[in-house]
This record gives C-alpha cells, sequence and structure tokens, in this order.
C-alpha cells in the first residue's frame, strides 16, 4: 500500500519539475527571438553634430544606429575600392565624456571581444586645445595592466579626426579605414569602449560594469542587422536575476513563513503545512540552483572580470540551500535524541539564509547600473510583501498568545468557597441553631 505521506510528495515533485521545465523554455525562447536585432537608429542630438553632416554629405547611404551600450552611436558607409578593398568611413560618439577620458572603437578580424581589437582610440585631457587620436593594438598584456601605447595595426587609417561638439555634448571620432578581404563585412566584429581615468595621454582601465563587458556586437554592415553579444549577455542575466528572484528571493521565504506560522500557532495545518514548506523549499531551490549555474556560466564567459563578492555569497549561498535540502531527507524522528540538534541546525541555516539571500540579490542588482531601477523596485515590492504578511501574522500570533494567557490566568484564580456555620448566640455551632454564610479564601 502507497504512503499517503510519499504520494504527496511526488505530486510536488511533478508539480515542480513541470514549473522549471516552463519557465526554462520561456527564457530560452526569449533568447532565441532576440539573437537578432536589427537596425535602431540614432536620436536627433548624434544626427545633428557637424561630424554627422559632414559625412552625410559625402554620400546619401549612410547608416546611423544607437550603440547597445554606453550612450554610445554609430554611423557608417562602405563602398568596394578598385583592389577589391573595402573602404569603410566610420563616426561613433557618446555623451559620456565630458572633461577628461577616452573614446575607443575597433575591429577584431576574429571574434567580437577585446581582445586582438584593431582600436582607434580618441583621448581627452583638461586644458587641452585639441583631443589626441591614434591606432592601438589590444593584446591580452594590456588587460593584465602593461603598459598601453600607441601602434600599428594590419589596415590602413586614414583622415583620423576627433570632434568634440559642446553644443550637443557628443564627444566624436571619424575615420577612413580601408580593410582587407580577411574583414567581411556582412559579419564585422567591432567593439566600443569608454574610459574616465588618463595618464598623460596613456589611456588606463575602464570601469568594470555590465556596460562596459556588452559593449560588442557582430554588424551587417550592408543592412545594419546585428547579432549582438551583449544582448545576449543581458538575456542570460535577465534569466539568472528572474530565476534568483524567484526561487531563493521569493518562495524559500514563503516556506520558512509557512514553517514558522502554520505549524502549530497561531494556525495549525497538519500536515498541509509541512507539504507546502516542503514544495516551496524544493521548487526554490531548483530555480534558484539553475540561476546560480547560469551565473557561473557568465562568470566564466567574463574572464576579466569578476564580481567577487557577488560570486562568493552565490556559492555560499548554494552550499547552505543544498544542506537544507539535505537536512529533509536525514530529518530525525520526534522521539529521536538528535532532534533537538537538528532543530536548532535547521532553524540557525535558514535564518542566515534569510540574510544573505536579500543581501546578494541587492548586490547583483547594483550591477546592473544603470538600467537597475525596475529590478530594484520589483525586489522591494516582493520584500514589503512579504514583510507585511510576516508583520501580520507575528501581530495575531502575540494577540492570541496574549488573550490565551489571559483566560488561562483567569481560569486558575482561586475562588472564594462559601460555607454555612450554624451559630448560638454565643458565637458556638450547634444543630437548630440559625445559620450564616461566610466566604472562606482558599
Amino acid at each position: 500500500m502507497i504512503n499517503p505521506s510519499k504520494k504527496g510528495k511526488t505530486k510536488m515533485q511533478s508539480f515542480a519539475l513541470n514549473t522549471i521545465f516552463i519557465l526554462i523554455s520561456l527564457s530560452y525562447l526569449s533568447i532565441v527571438v532576440s539573437s537578432s536585432k536589427p537596425l535602431n537608429p540614432c536620436n536627433g542630438d548624434f544626427l545633428h553634430t557637424q561630424a554627422y553632416r559632414q559625412m552625410q554629405n559625402q554620400t546619401n547611404t549612410t547608416h546611423c544606429k544607437k550603440l547597445s551600450s554606453l550612450q554610445a552611436q554609430f554611423a557608417w558607409n562602405y563602398h568596394k575600392t578598385s583592389h577589391n578593398q573595402t573602404q569603410l568611413n566610420i563616426l561613433i560618439g557618446t555623451k559620456s565624456i565630458t572633461n577628461m577620458g577616452w573614446l575607443a572603437w575597433g575591429i577584431n578580424p576574429d571574434l567580437p571581444r577585446m581582445v586582438g581589437t584593431r582600436a582607434i582610440i580618441a583621448v581627452k585631457v583638461p586644458n587641452q586645445i585639441t583631443p589626441s587620436v591614434n591606432t592601438y593594438n589590444i593584446t591580452k598584456d594590456i588587460q593584465l595592466g602593461c603598459k598601453f601605447q600607441p601602434s600599428g595595426i594590419d589596415f590602413m587609417v586614414q583622415n583620423m579626426t576627433v570632434v568634440d561638439d559642446k553644443d550637443v555634448g557628443f564627444f566624436s571620432v571619424f575615420a577612413t579605414l580601408v580593410l582587407p578581404q580577411r574583414y567581411n563585412v556582412s559579419s564585422l566584429n567591432h567593439v566600443w569602449q569608454v574610459g574616465y581615468c588618463v595618464d598623460g595621454l596613456e589611456p588606463k582601465m575602464h570601469e568594470t560594469s555590465l556596460g562596459n563587458l556588452d559593449s560588442k556586437e557582430v554588424l551587417d554592415l550592408e543592412t545594419g542587422d546585428c547579432q549582438n553579444i551583449g544582448q545576449h549577455r543581458r538575456h542570460m542575466r535577465k534569466i539568472h536575476g528572474i530565476l534568483n528572484i524567484i526561487g531563493w528571493g521569493t518562495l524559500m521565504p514563503i516556506g520558512v513563513i509557512v514553517a514558522r506560522y502554520f505549524k502549530q500557532f497561531p494556525i495549525k495545518l497538519d500536515p498541509c503545512w509541512y507539504y507546502f514548506h516542503y514544495c516551496c523549499q524544493v521548487v526554490g531551490y531548483i530555480l534558484g540552483t539553475a540561476g546560480w549555474g547560469l551565473g557561473l556560466f557568465l562568470g566564466h564567459e567574463s574572464k576579466y572580470y569578476t564580481f567577487h563578492s557577488h560570486r562568493v555569497l552565490g556559492i555560499c549561498i548554494f552550499g547552505f540551500t543544498t544542506l537544507q535540502i539535505l537536512a529533509f531527507q536525514f530529518k530525525p524522528t520526534q522521539e529521536d535524541e538528535y532532534r533537538k540538534h537538528w532543530n536548532v541546525y535547521h532553524h540557525f541555516l535558514g535564518y542566515a539564509l534569510l540574510v544573505m539571500i536579500p543581501v546578494n540579490i541587492y548586490k547583483g542588482i547594483k550591477l546592473l547600473k544603470p538600467n537597475n531601477i525596475t529590478w530594484k523596485w520589483t525586489y522591494n515590492g516582493i520584500l514589503v510583501l512579504l514583510g507585511v504578511v510576516v508583520l501580520a501574522l507575528e501581530i495575531v500570533t502575540w494577540a492570541i498568545f496574549l488573550y490565551k494567557k489571559c483566560c488561562k490566568k483567569t481560569v486558575e484564580e482561586p475562588s472564594p468557597r462559601r460555607v454555612e456555620i450554624e451559630e448560638d448566640n454565643k458565637g458556638q455551632t450547634k444543630e437548630g441553631s440559625s445559620s450564616r454564610t461566610i466566604e472562606v479564601q482558599e
């Protein structure tokens, strides 16, 4: 005969797996749909810069698009030369640089990444009349901190010009490139970057925000369509965040609330509370672990940039939640002498997780700046809702507790015992004498 409790667990596990499968399928579909993005036109400010108008006057086939990060916009046109090479005119601008900094744009013949890029970098320092611009080879040694000096690259670059248009606030770089055949114009790996630290005229390390990591894409110069590598990572980060917020940040706290307030006091729902508690913890663990694994993959993809505290906290949370799930399998019976030690361990680890999980979620949200307002307010709303529920249940708990305590005290108070004593006129009791009633306190 099948044990009803085991049957209930099996149904809950099946429901959990189906839910997880649906979430992962929808996440994968969102990535596939967004894998290619059409041209996102430039805004009016960039189109009114002097550099763009000069470029537009050269040909009527100029493409212009907003890049996906660092407030950058990019315009280009190209044609084939008589030697079967490609002459490419490019203009890139950003509003991020004000008093000091540098703007870089480049192409990589192998992969859409910074290492191996042939770059054009313009450097702006205070009190400089004309910003400097040079070509650079970006090697692995540069990212490890070696000195960054101008160098020749494997194609011809002409007409390098820097335009600091203070009227519209754009700092722009224009150049003409003559690309050999190895550079495929229908699938061009181009990257861009913005930094704010300069040593003399040497560009120093840029920030390690997610916007700086996402500044790369594969561009079709003919149509303007792009395969945005950074966009893929942003979608994966969204999935990572959603899975962890739902799994670790919502379902697991709900499981704790159920165990705290529906086990015995103030509301006893036995054994339903245990099934719901178990289901919340298991589903939350699986979703959170899936998000954690995706986070490890994203960290592995960013070889040179690691968010140490977010990563370490994530590993600790995974370890603690795994111990909590294993605790269900090794739970002693009520009569077991080790049950009280198990309870202490289980409760301590659970409440420690309730502190660690929100801290790490907020650390992850902070990494998404400046596009993290929606994430922050959404999770704020979840925490406020959970907090209101806990506060309401806590008030009910104390109200019931104090009420029962008051009632119990009233019941236990000694009541006076009425005793009839017959007394004669002399105060002695005897049969037939008149009687009077007195109260004796026990």
